[in-house]
């Protein structure tokens, strides 16, 4: 190994994090620190002075170039886009970087342009200087701090204000699975808000609802259809984990595909689910599953 490897080694998570943050692909993310790790050993790494923010601008550069494809990929999608789920084990203690990686601040995120995205993501996440972010974007600072200044008034929503204990928001979740499993009306009724809503990722390769449901009546009809379509069988194989750091589960379904669904909780009850169905946002949690369930 080279003096460069432990290096960019060391900065690898902050930059899988940052390309995630940038693309909303777990795959993409990869090859993309695949390819800064490349052009770090191309590069005269003697005369870098600050390896964090020298690759912070190559990731951030290659994002930028791969997001012109991802952005018409965007438009031409089918249903509503959901990011590729992050997944954490319930024994693992949270992180600060979940919080980071909510569906809510994701979503917000996909509002914004590529630059306001990139300017948001390196100061006020990853906490760069705007000297630093203006190399990276090939900006001035001031531009810089305005396009930080535009995206932070759209995201600030999407970031948790409030701590709930993650014992409460569990019994809620399961209580949830298991009523939506079950088609239970009344309980679901109790863990639902009124406007409520399910953002169900199918891309047009599985069967999901084509655009946002919002109501707690909507989604009860919803799932009492679906318990009673599968005839009270649950899934094949369920496990409780933390998706985007929020309470939810991975599940191999009765068609053997895997499905991962997320609850976001507030005081205590259920505002938004969050359920992705589309395969290939999936394949890189199949080493969670048991060898003989795997797709």
């Amino acid at each position: 190994m080279t003096d460069a490897a432990p290096t960019f080694e060391q900065h690898r998570p902050h930059l899988k994090g940052l390309a995630y943050r940038m693309l909303g692909s777990v795959a993409e993310a990869e090859d993309i620190v695949q390819d800064a790790y490349l052009r770090w050993h191309q590069a005269d790494t003697a005369a870098v002075d600050n390896p964090r923010a020298f690759l912070s601008t190559v990731v951030s550069r290659l994002c930028l170039d791969r997001w012109k494809d991802a952005g018409r990929r965007r438009e031409q999608y089918v249903g509503p886009w959901l990011p590729e789920p992050v997944v954490a084990d319930n024994a693992a203690g949270a992180c600060e970087q979940e919080r980071e990686v909510s569906y809510a601040l994701m979503l917000a995120l996909e509002r914004l342009s590529p630059l306001e995205r990139a300017a948001f993501l390196l100061h006020d996440v990853f906490g760069l200087s705007f000297d630093e972010v203006s190399t990276a974007l090939d900006r001035s600072a001031a531009a810089c701090r305005q396009l930080a200044t535009r995206a932070r008034q759209h995201v600030q929503a999407g970031r948790p204000r409030f701590q709930v204990a993650p014992s409460d928001n569990q019994r809620v979740a399961e209580a949830f699975f298991n009523a939506s499993r079950q088609g239970d009306l009344a309980t679901l009724r109790n863990l639902l808000v009124h406007d409520a809503t399910l953002h169900s990722d199918g891309g047009g390769v599985r069967s999901a609802a084509l655009r946002l449901i919002t109501g707690a009546d909507k989604l009860c009809r919803l799932y009492a259809a679906l318990a009673r379509k599968a005839n009270g069988s649950g899934p094949l194989w369920a496990r409780p984990m933390r998706v985007n750091g929020l309470p939810g589960w991975l599940t191999v379904e009765r068609d053997g595909l895997l499905q991962t669904t997320a609850v976001e909780i507030v005081d205590g009850r259920i505002v938004n689910v969050y359920v992705t169905r589309n395969p290939h946002k999936l394949r890189h949690l199949v080493e969670w599953v048991p060898t003989d369930l795997r797709p």
